[in-house]
């Protein structure tokens, strides 16, 4: 997820200005490639399969007319960042949740991602009435499950439209079966 994330950042956001050449999953690949294709910079994670990240950045490094290499980590130990700087790493992006979120938004369609940001805004309640409408459950029918009037459930699912920026109960339906796909 986060390779594919940021390498369709990379490809798409950088508008020709960056060139992905490899992605690969392992530090012994990783070293590969850099000799394959003598990139500029090197983005590697800390944790990789089989050889790890601060590994392959010190060997990098020891190439000969090495690129520069950026670790992406999480710092999940203090002597993380020394150990990057003493693999000669040159600088450090960390996998904050914002990163992730952005991310997670770069892979998901845009449609998806707006899907979950407006259902993420209902409250419990109108969480299950607009769950309810997308399993095709009428007021009457909602309201029966949940133990609330007719009324009260039509209150609910206004509430829900205004939230979700839609205006009718098809649409509730398709924006919380889209956030439903996006999160699986």
């Amino acid at each position: 997820m986060v390779c594919a994330g940021l390498r369709m950042i990379l490809d798409r956001g950088s508008r020709g200005r960056v060139e992905v050449v490899a992605s690969v999953p392992d530090g012994d690949q990783a070293v590969e490639a850099v000799q394959r294709h003598h990139p500029d910079v090197v983005l590697m994670d800390v944790r990789m399969q089989r050889v790890d990240g601060l590994t392959a950045t010190s060997r990098v490094r020891a190439l000969p007319d090495p690129p520069e290499v950026v670790v992406l980590t999480t710092f999940d130990s203090d002597d993380e960042p020394l150990r990057a700087a003493a693999a000669g790493a040159s600088g450090f992006l960390l996998k904050t949740e914002s990163l992730m979120q952005h991310l997670h938004d770069s892979t998901v369609p845009p449609e998806q991602t707006r899907a979950v940001r407006a259902v993420a805004t209902l409250s419990p309640r109108e969480s299950e009435v607009a769950e309810l409408v997308a399993e095709g459950l009428s007021n009457g029918e909602i309201g029966e499950r949940l133990y609330v009037s007719p009324s009260t459930v039509k209150a609910q699912l206004s509430s829900v439209q205004d939230k979700l920026g839609v205006d009718n109960r098809v649409m509730v339906a398709v924006t919380v079966t889209l956030a439903r796909a996006a999160t699986g």
